[in-house]
């Protein structure tokens, strides 16, 4: 798929419905590789991408951010991937960062006709013993903190229709 980057940028939606077809790896690759593009302070590129796609693990990181929010649904949605962003608390932008680059996936997956959704309460899910747990499991260091993740699929529903831009989002001075 190919458009241009303001294109990508004004029709990328979250979609909060996934098919089960796993993602095609080399789709996948070129995403992980676009966003590795993304901006970081000092260009430390300070960010962690753990990409999630058996099924064991993704029901267990839906449970984990389910009880975040008090929950008994599944906050990502059936995608068949969970990307989660880490960064080290001892890197002054180390939020920004990985802000970015989940944006950067966003896009590139959009790009790649992929539909995906941020999601929230990483930061909670990784400071509970559980989440310690599965960081020490996957080799990453105490210093990282859980920042956000990206659930990433084939889309399982019509492109959404972009919401109403509002009033005063840009204020020239």
């Amino acid at each position: 798929m190919a458009m241009d980057a303001i294109e990508a940028l004004k029709t990328r939606r979250s979609f909060r419905k996934f098919s089960q077809d796993p993602v095609d790896p080399a789709v996948l690759d070129r995403v992980l590789e676009t966003t590795q593009f993304a901006p970081s302070g000092r260009g430390l590129q300070s960010p962690l991408l753990v990409v999630v796609q058996d099924k064991e693990t993704v029901a267990q990181l839906s449970r984990m951010n389910a009880a975040v929010m008090g929950a008994a649904t599944d906050p990502y949605y059936g995608a068949p991937a969970i990307i989660l962003a880490f960064a080290p608390n001892d890197v002054t932008t180390y939020i920004e960062d990985a802000s970015c680059a989940l944006t950067y996936l966003q896009v590139a997956a959009h790009v790649e006709g992929l539909a995906s959704v941020w999601i929230h309460r990483e930061r909670q899910m990784f400071q509970s013993d559980e989440g310690k747990a599965l960081m020490e499991k996957w080799g990453i260091d105490a210093k990282y903190e859980g920042i956000g993740s990206v659930a990433i699929g084939y889309a399982g529903c019509d492109l959404p229709d972009p919401a109403p831009r509002r009033e005063g989002y840009v204020l020239k001075v």
